[in-house]
């Protein structure tokens, strides 16, 4: 099973996504803030991780540059941040993909298990 760490802060998108992605057989753990985040995708060793760039303690982008400290995990950026200067520092930060609010939760679906056939063992 697909273990999938979502980094979100609105608890309604949380519970949305996370009803989602078990429904097709991922684990789905959840943190609502980079601090959590960093500490659950070290001891838990996701997948792939969706994340929001807009976080209470912390810049997702800050969150990407750590975890590409000791990871290659994918990660997928789940951002209402639609500039083009945004998705270009989350992706060059170590973003593998970004996707904006609001979404298709059939093309973030699509684009989550994509992330993690491109997974590395190990990672």
């Amino acid at each position: 099973m697909t273990r999938v760490l979502v980094v979100e802060d609105d608890p309604q998108l949380v519970r949305a996504l996370k009803i989602n992605l078990q429904a097709r057989k991922f684990d789905v753990e959840e943190a609502s803030d980079g601090g959590s985040a960093l500490r659950l995708a070290a001891a838990r060793k996701p997948d792939v991780i969706v994340l929001d760039l807009g976080l209470p303690d912390m810049d997702g982008i800050e969150v990407i540059k750590s975890v590409r400290g000791w990871s290659r995990v994918p990660i997928l950026v789940l951002s209402a941040r639609h500039t083009s200067e945004d998705k270009i520092r989350a992706l060059d930060a170590g973003a593998d993909d970004y996707v904006t609010k609001p979404f298709s939760m059939d093309e973030l679906l699509a684009r989550l298990r994509a992330a993690a056939r491109r997974r590395e063992p190990g990672t």
